[in-house]
């Protein structure tokens, strides 16, 4: 289980991390700017650590040396020099750690019994876990705290947008994922990682990483949809997800794109799924427009309101770009919709454009649906459909 053993440089943010990054520095410039220069100002510090003090224990490096001893090595096995650490045991019962971002500064709270409960190389992992986040947010300039804030802030704000909201939920989801990996290399081993988690989540005092490893791939096993966590991965996927990194699984992007995100959903939209749908909106039209030669005055009129930059020779994206594992139901119920627009759009070519709509429909698995839209939108009666299907059998086999 601990054969391979990623070092420090390893630890590197993931994929999403980079691509919301990119996307809101591109899309936003202006917020990017004046939230990336936004500064913690002296007082607000010296008001936080006095709020440490007041509501905390300090845990001091005389009276706790090993804990300290614990801190450096964690610290050491990430690459963290020359900054200084505090650690704080916080009110609570429930065990729990986090870390108090300051640039420069390390401030981690410890809550509940993690001291007594945990092994040595448990309480590696719990720091490391911390520390990560403090890597991570140090990176690159504080490039991703930059991103992070300004997802926060979207999301604090009235009218917030879904979006948003759903962009901030996956992108908290993900930077788990990469303080998880920040606690096994602390750790150097991923049974500790493990066991922690499960330790933190159901308070027993002994874990068999081994064995909620096994569980773990039996729940995954039984369950294929995306994690609905707001802000931590289920416990089963953190696990899963951290031994397939340390065992350098090939696959694991793609891993954590089905076991976090899921298919392409209107319902749950991100940002980067926003522009992803936006993307393949203008090549299926391409694609349905091409079929049969529909691209009328009338219907490229109806395209322009939603793409005013069309142009004639955009990239097609067929039916193998929407298949099942890369959106759902909804998505094609969207696509269907869009066809019966621009099938509608110019009295002329009617017929023709909705047995092309039927014909992509059925390449895309949804063409039982599209027979509602023909009933609702193009008010065909019983004997209208039942001769559009006859039309579109007979095309089929031609």
């Amino acid at each position: 289980m601990d054969s391979h053993a990623p070092n420090r440089h390893a630890l590197a943010p993931l994929v999403y991390h980079e691509t919301v990054a990119d996307y809101l520095r591109r899309h936003e410039p202006d917020v990017w700017r004046w939230t990336g220069e936004r500064q913690t100002h002296a007082e607000q510090l010296e008001s936080l650590r006095a709020s440490l003090l007041r509501e905390t224990y300090r845990i001091d490096a005389d009276a706790h040396g090993n804990v300290h001893a614990a801190l450096a090595l964690a610290m050491e096995r990430l690459g963290i020099v020359d900054v200084p650490a505090t650690l704080y045991q916080s009110p609570g019962t429930q065990m729990n750690a986090s870390l108090v971002f300051v640039p420069g500064e390390i401030h981690i709270l410890l809550q509940g019994p993690v001291l007594e409960r945990l092994a040595p190389e448990e309480l590696l992992a719990i720091l490391g876990h911390e520390l990560a986040h403090y890597v991570l947010w140090s990176l690159d300039g504080g490039r991703f705290l930059t991103a992070d804030r300004i997802l926060n802030d979207a999301v604090a704000a009235p009218g917030g947008a879904d979006s948003h909201r759903e962009t901030f939920r996956r992108y908290a989801l993900h930077t788990e994922l990469f303080a998880d990996r920040g606690g096994a290399l602390a750790a150097d081993a991923v049974a500790p990682a493990v066991s922690t988690l499960v330790k933190v989540q159901t308070g027993i005092s002994t874990v068999d990483a081994a064995a909620y490893l096994r569980q773990a791939a039996e729940i995954e096993s039984n369950e294929s949809g995306a994690s609905a966590a707001l802000s931590h991965p289920e416990t089963f996927i953190r696990a899963r997800a951290l031994a397939l990194w340390w065992d350098g699984e090939a696959s694991l992007d793609s891993w954590i794109d089905t076991r976090l995100h899921g298919p392409l959903s209107l319902e749950r939209l991100d940002l980067p799924g926003q522009a992803r749908l936006q993307a393949l909106t203008r090549g299926f039209l391409a694609h349905y427009l091409d079929g049969a030669s529909l691209a009328s005055d009338a219907v490229l009129a109806q395209v322009r309101m939603l793409f005013p930059d069309w142009r004639d020779d955009e990239p097609v994206a067929g039916p193998d770009a929407f298949d099942a594992a890369g959106v759902d139901d909804s998505v094609r119920s969207y696509l269907n919709a869009l066809m019966m627009d621009l099938a509608l759009a110019d009295p002329d070519q009617r017929d023709v454009a909705l047995l092309r709509a039927g014909q992509v429909a059925r390449s895309l698995g949804s063409l039982d649906a599209l027979q509602l839209n023909l009933r609702r939108d193009a008010g065909l009666g019983k004997r209208e459909l039942e001769r559009y299907k006859r039309q579109l059998a007979e095309e089929k086999d031609a």
